[in-house]
């Protein structure tokens, strides 16, 4: 349900889409039992009480290293998990991602590199619906395969945006805060209204469509390190349509300490075949 700009078309789609999600999920369209805390107490609105506004100013601030585009990410949801870094300075970026397993009706395993202006990716594609993806042998090659930077050009299913380095859009969504209070030193807790990310692209209109008027008060956890920075958010949301209640979870650490990413050796290298854009396309 959340994700935007960054590459691995198939992480997106099981985020975003709750046909997806529900086949990577346990089988039977439900997402799995959360392990993240659900907002307890009462939050008080936004400046209705002394220091309230104090949190969310805190959270707003904490998103502002993630623009100099040197960090490391994480984020889960949906049987999906993916992480990676990026490194503005050297115009670099990459990111792991895994969709579902062996047992699920799609697996998917995507190495994504990018090197400004060069990008490649090595797909490992499993599951009992395998079979079916047209092309699939010309997929597993388990080699890196090379993109055509004309046939993917706009799409942010597989490019990268340097001057929109946010993985996860947690710039967007935490201009979305309704209520929030702190929680304890750096821990904070709140509602934001999701739909207010849609333009963003951090969110999916169809999801927000169907949430209704839950999606102006999805409740939140976020965590701040001691400088400040944000390092977890987990937005916790609930069913709508066909997508069950899930946590959506980022965490962003090594502010500053990124490392560029590695060109793939030669050895290792093929062109994309016409299979690969038709599947991400």
């Amino acid at each position: 349900m959340m994700i935007r700009r960054f590459s691995a078309a198939a992480f997106a789609a099981a985020l975003l889409t709750p046909g997806l999600a529900a086949c990577n999920s346990t089988g039977n369209g439900e997402a799995g039992a959360s392990a993240s805390p659900t907002v307890a107490g009462s939050i008080a609105p936004s400046g209705a009480t002394p220091g309230t506004g104090d949190a969310k100013q805190a959270l707003l601030n904490s998103t502002n290293e993630i623009r100099n585009g040197n960090f490391r990410f994480t984020m889960s949801g949906a049987g999906s998990t993916a992480e990676g870094q990026v490194h503005e300075p050297s115009q670099s970026a990459e990111m792991r991602v895994t969709i579902g397993d062996a047992s699920s009706d799609l697996m998917m395993k995507l190495d994504l590199i990018h090197l400004k202006p060069d990008s490649w990716v090595k797909v490992e594609l499993g599951g009992k619906s395998a079979g079916s993806i047209p092309g699939v042998q010309k997929l597993n090659l388990g080699k890196y395969q090379h993109l055509d930077q004309t046939r993917i050009k706009g799409n942010r299913a597989l490019g990268f945006d340097f001057e929109k380095v946010d993985p996860a859009g947690s710039a967007v969504l935490t201009q979305g805060i309704t209520e929030v209070r702190q929680t304890g030193d750096g821990m904070y807790a709140g509602t934001l209204d999701v739909s207010r990310a849609a333009e963003a692209g951090s969110v999916d209109p169809t999801v927000i469509t169907a949430l209704g008027a839950q999606a102006k008060s999805v409740p939140f956890t976020a965590k701040l390190d001691p400088q400040g920075r944000l390092s977890e958010m987990v937005v916790q949301m609930p069913a709508a349509g066909q997508s069950a209640a899930q946590d959506i979870k980022v965490t962003y650490s090594d502010y500053g300490n990124a490392s560029a990413a590695q060109k793939p050796s030669a050895d290792q290298v093929v062109e994309a075949p016409p299979e690969f854009y038709n599947l991400f396309n």
